[in-house]
């Protein structure tokens, strides 16, 4: 089972992995499948994409990771090679790095999805973070999102740089607490035992699998960009990063 750096480090750019197993893709995938024995990219999951970038021998040959998805056993990743780039050896040592810049961008969007949480204050029925921006969608009445309040309490929470905790409890005690999942069409990751919990102490406590800032700060002003009904008990409020 690989080491997963990006849930105790996400600031980490980069590593030393040796490769577990390789195989090309199918004609269902083309991209061919890399295992490593650690994990730094983070594979597609709870709203979040799944990290880009590369993987690097010695002798400067490359590997292009287009996107990167849980396999079937747990904290199994997967990284998915570009297949015009051919596959490493199994035993070879590579040095994994990932896309920071999008990796980050997905850190402060993810971040920011747990303030708009918190604002809103609603059962959350789901979400997902893009490139650019991210969405929640709540089961709410539509009149009670108002943007200007929506955006000026967010940006409040960015403004008062909030720092960020980590955290794990074991799946019984979580089982004990239905209250921390939030997220009622994404369940948190789960099957090692345990479960890592993101608290913004005085705003929001939740289980949580994905990359967030260290402190609210970091997210940068924002901008609640659409409110719009996606059903009757889904209500979408998007927003991005302002400027």
């Amino acid at each position: 089972m690989p080491g997963l750096l990006f849930r105790d480090d996400p600031y980490r750019k980069s590593c030393t992995a040796t490769v577990v197993a390789a195989r090309p893709g199918d004609a269902a995938a083309a991209h061919g499948v890399v295992e490593l024995d650690q994990a730094l990219f983070y594979p597609l999951g709870g709203g979040q994409p799944g990290d880009s970038g590369v993987l690097r021998a010695a002798d400067g040959k490359t590997w292009r990771v287009i996107d990167t998805r849980k396999g079937e056993a747990a904290d199994q990743v997967l990284h998915l090679v570009a297949p015009e780039d051919g596959l490493p050896v199994a035993g070879a040592a590579l040095e994994a790095a990932i896309d920071w810049e999008r990796r980050h961008r997905h850190m402060r969007l993810h971040t920011a999805l747990h303030l708009l949480g918190a604002v809103v204050g609603a059962p959350v029925t789901g979400g997902r973070i893009a490139e650019d921006k991210a969405h929640l969608d709540f089961d709410i009445e539509m009149e009670k999102l108002v943007k200007a309040d929506i955006e000026a309490r967010v940006n409040a929470l960015v403004s008062a740089g909030h720092a960020t905790r980590a955290s794990w409890i074991t799946d019984e005690e979580l089982d004990a607490r239905p209250e921390l999942v939030r997220t009622m069409s994404v369940a948190p990751p789960r099957g090692a035992g345990r479960v890592r919990l993101l608290e913004i102490p005085g705003v929001d406590l939740q289980a949580c699998g994905g990359t967030h800032v260290a402190n609210t700060g970091e997210i940068g002003p924002l901008a609640v960009i659409r409110i719009r009904s996606e059903g009757k008990r889904n209500k979408r409020v998007t927003i991005a990063f302002a400027g």
